[in-house]
């Protein structure tokens, strides 16, 4: 007789299943949820998390060079005297080149600060185990002192201050609690 208001207890894989669910949809679920597991693993590592800051740094810092690129060409009879005997077509072929290397220029800029701060904010949680205030400052100080190191130590220390505080700050605004009035 089955204990009154126990809840019964199965080995993984062997629950009762729902109507409708045979066998073969089982063994199809825990496939899926195996590879929804290592996609979640993958996703959660610091290489990936980098990389994906790494890239979006870079396609970010790509087009606001790129929004401010469209600013660098407004005055029409100065750029004439700089491209004097071109044609249109050559003109247009340098304009292109200038806006693409300022783009990869400031993409590249924006890229590195990115992989490098989530970087190291990814390795300070997965030591430190926890998810609070702690960690985006620590990684800004960090980040900060690595990008001002070659102008020396006090300016290493004040990046690294100034990218802390602007963490602290950037990372307050994102996990402020929103009442529910706002609707």
């Amino acid at each position: 007789m089955p204990w009154p208001l126990a809840t019964p207890v199965f080995l993984p894989g062997q629950e009762p299943l729902p109507p409708g669910v045979t066998e073969d949809d089982r063994l199809a679920m825990m496939q899926a949820r195996k590879y929804e597991n290592f996609m979640k693993m993958g996703v959660e590592s610091c290489v990936a998390k980098t990389a994906l800051a790494g890239g979006g740094g870079l396609a970010i810092g790509a087009f606001f060079s790129l929004m401010s690129s469209s600013f660098a060409y407004e005055d029409p009879l100065l750029r004439q005297q700089t491209q004097a005997g071109m044609n249109t077509a050559q003109k247009a072929r340098e304009i292109f080149k200038e806006m693409g290397r300022g783009m990869w220029r400031s993409g590249k800029g924006f890229g590195k600060v990115g992989a490098l701060f989530a970087g190291i904010e990814c390795v300070i949680e997965s030591y430190r185990a926890k998810n609070d205030m702690v960690n985006p400052v620590a990684a800004g100080f960090l980040a900060g002192g690595i990008l001002a190191r070659n102008s020396g130590p006090r300016a290493a220390f004040g990046g690294g201050a100034a990218f802390a505080a602007f963490s602290f700050a950037i990372d307050l605004f994102l996990r402020r609690e929103t009442s529910d009035d706002d609707d």
